[in-house]
């Protein structure tokens, strides 16, 4: 089994987006990516949308020839959009890739129980767009593939929605790839650590948030120490890698089990590049020019100037 993540909050970017490879298939896993629109009052930084462009490209690349693509749910960060701002994965784009193909990837999509009228709006603009029906997955199994039932995006009972956990093993392997479960759902965690996982690509808690409370952190805590002695490697990533907190939170939870506990970055070999986290010091010591951004949705600047800037950030 191969796994290369693609686009997490520690590489650069917000999202999930990893690829399997297990024998002839070749499965992506929530093609899609955001930067975070506004934080601290500031759009992106052009920096970001350098690396932003670099992940898109990853995930269109392996689209080329998958043979299986999954989507969890349809947040911004985690599908192509039709109507994607600059900075998000346009359906568009996902829709040319495969058209230039001789045969289409077979689609496993989170199902519509659970989601809000807007993700089903969404749901029936990628099945124009990318001309499937997108059938629903939720406790579907394919040889080597088993998808989970509706599990709650965050806590149970806060209607944020409900995502769908993939399965997939190989031998002696188990990869599981839990979207969005954020660690606040003590049933979801069973759920995983039923599935007998050796390997683990799962969000932490959005600890950047500040009307997380305290019986939410020790809830998250409790559940990643839980998952952390029950698999091998357990990855954790995507909105805990949001804020410093989060980083520092990651690696105590390491302190507590002789099994690997890590981000994205680090089961990549990469430098953990939590760049939204870093956004005010991205402005402070890369000064972004009034108008970048008006400009650079219109195609009239690029992300040239800032593209070899990424080995100085890393350095951070």
């Amino acid at each position: 089994m191969q796994i290369e993540i693609l686009g997490t909050e520690s590489l650069g970017v917000r999202g999930l987006s990893c690829v399997v490879e297990v024998g002839d298939r070749k499965i992506v896993i929530d093609p899609g990516l955001a930067l975070g629109y506004n934080r601290h009052g500031l759009l992106p930084h052009p920096l970001q949308v350098s690396v932003g462009e670099s992940v898109r490209q990853k995930i269109l690349m392996a689209l080329e020839d998958a043979t299986d693509v999954v989507f969890s749910h349809f947040h911004g960060d985690h599908v192509p959009l039709v109507d994607a701002n600059p900075y998000q994965m346009p359906a568009q784009m996902v829709a040319a890739v495969l058209q230039a193909r001789t045969q289409k990837p077979r689609f496993w999509a989170k199902g519509s129980r659970g989601i809000s009228q807007n993700m089903s709006r969404r749901l029936r603009s990628l099945r124009i767009a990318l001309d499937d029906e997108l059938p629903n997955a939720e406790e579907q199994s394919d040889g080597l593939l088993t998808f989970s039932i509706p599990v709650p995006h965050g806590q149970r009972g806060e209607h944020l929605g409900m995502v769908m956990m993939t399965r997939i093993e190989e031998g002696g392997e188990v990869f599981v790839h839990a979207s969005d479960i954020q660690l606040l759902d003590e049933a979801t965690v069973s759920r995983i650590t039923s599935w007998q996982p050796t390997i683990v690509l799962a969000s932490g808690p959005p600890l950047y948030l500040p009307h997380i409370s305290r019986k939410q952190r020790a809830m998250a805590w409790q559940n990643a120490v839980r998952l952390a002695h029950n698999v091998d490697t357990l990855i954790l990533d995507h909105h805990l890698i949001r804020s410093r907190a989060g980083c520092l939170w990651l690696d105590k939870v390491s302190t507590t089990t002789e099994h690997r506990v890590c981000c994205a970055a680090d089961f990549m070999g990469r430098h953990r590049t939590p760049l939204e986290a870093w956004r005010q010091r991205l402005y402070a010591e890369m000064p972004v020019p009034e108008g970048w951004h008006d400009d650079y949705a219109r195609g009239a600047v690029d992300t040239g100037p800032y593209r070899d800037r990424l080995r100085r950030v890393e350095k951070w």
